[in-house]
């Protein structure tokens, strides 16, 4: 996993080059002016989809793992907290993997969180299990991209 903010993207450039090819994608747009929406950048190698959602309690997390593609998630407006573990400490199975939509859903298990402000993105790879649109306060309307880098 890895947490940064969007101006210091660059130093990542060298870890991929599709990587490289989504963070080019979010500093390179008017992310504030685009619709909700699913945007190629590489075909189903590289996109991004846009949303607006409300955070909710943290109580109500969804422990998600993801296959075949990397998450870049970037915050445009608000803030965000994400829950976050390593795949070692999730043994038991909430929801079994999905090809068609490349996640599995796992049972609560050790993790910590972090939260994300405006300008900032985290990296999450397989390994890392992640619970997304999480409450820091209270529930608020975010809007976000995730970027899906195929691995």
């Amino acid at each position: 996993m890895i947490v940064d903010k969007l101006s210091c993207a660059t130093q990542y450039f060298n870890l991929d080059e599709k990587l490289k090819k989504g963070f080019e994608f979010l500093l390179n747009s008017n992310l504030e002016q685009l619709p909700e929406g699913r945007y190629p950048i590489q075909g189903e190698e590289i996109f991004a989809n846009v949303q607006k959602l409300t955070t909710k309690p943290k109580e109500e997390k969804k422990w998600e793992k993801h296959r075949k593609y990397i998450d870049i998630q970037y915050l445009i407006k608000g803030v965000e907290c994400f829950g976050v573990g390593f795949s070692s400490d999730f043994k038991e199975i909430l929801l079994p993997y999905s090809e068609k939509n490349d996640i599995e859903f796992l049972r609560d298990s050790k993790h910590n969180y972090i939260n994300l402000q405006e300008g900032e993105f985290a990296v999450f790879y397989p390994n890392d299990i992640h619970a997304p649109m999480l409450s820091v306060e209270e529930d608020i309307e975010i809007k976000k991209v995730i970027v899906k880098v195929r691995i």
